[in-house]
């Protein structure tokens, strides 16, 4: 991993979302097959016609050790855009997770592969191979437009997405938001009920 991309894996979502104003949260219902499921990586995108799901090999094989899979499938839930084997080709050639505006399949399987996808849910139903999706080209998932190379991050409350150029003030300012959360913190509860309610005087102007 690049020093970036250690510094995003140690970061949670909801401080990078705070200092960005959460204009790049991609929407709540793309959600982790597993609590524990944490990702932050540079994005490889696919965009899928509707139903499709060829050009996730397409992507897999163009991208590098560290990379994260997002593809937009325009929402569609009735038809996966990858199972489990797909899933173990990503995982082997060094992918680190998926995002999906969709669903996938093989839920268990994927689990056991313990495989990081966010994603729309679960269907029973694979995915057609007839062709004309794209790689690598700018998308739109979950209400937020993704550039190839952009940096993803995701956990338990969500995955955001950080434009490569703003990546080194975004760290920033998320490391310098914690900081402050957690002095906040400590004065609020540094003698109990007292200190408490002193905080909630000063916030609430009292």
């Amino acid at each position: 991993m690049t020093k970036v991309e250690v510094s995003f894996q140690h970061l949670p979502t909801t401080a990078i979302s705070d200092v960005t104003g959460g204009h790049t949260n991609l929407c709540s219902t793309i959600k982790p097959l597993a609590n524990h499921f944490k990702i932050a990586g540079r994005a490889v995108t696919v965009r899928l016609p509707d139903g499709e799901n060829g050009a996730v090999l397409e992507a897999i094989r163009a991208a590098n050790e560290g990379d994260i899979l997002v593809i937009d499938a325009k929402g569609n839930t009735n038809r996966a855009v990858a199972g489990d084997f797909v899933v173990s080709l990503a995982k082997g050639i060094g992918v680190k997770g998926f995002v999906v505006d969709g669903v996938i399949r093989d839920i268990a399987a994927i689990r056991e592969l313990d495989f990081p996808v966010f994603a729309l849910g679960t269907t029973v139903a694979a995915g057609n191979k007839n062709g004309g999706g794209k790689v690598n080209v700018p998308i739109a998932i979950g209400g937020v437009t993704v550039h190839p190379g952009d940096y993803i991050i995701g956990d338990v409350d969500g995955v955001i997405v950080v434009p490569q150029q703003d990546a080194e003030k975004v760290i920033e300012a998320a490391e310098e938001k914690i900081l402050k959360d957690e002095k906040r913190a400590q004065e609020a509860h540094a003698n109990g009920k007292e200190s408490i309610v002193a905080y909630l005087n000063k916030v609430l102007g009292k």
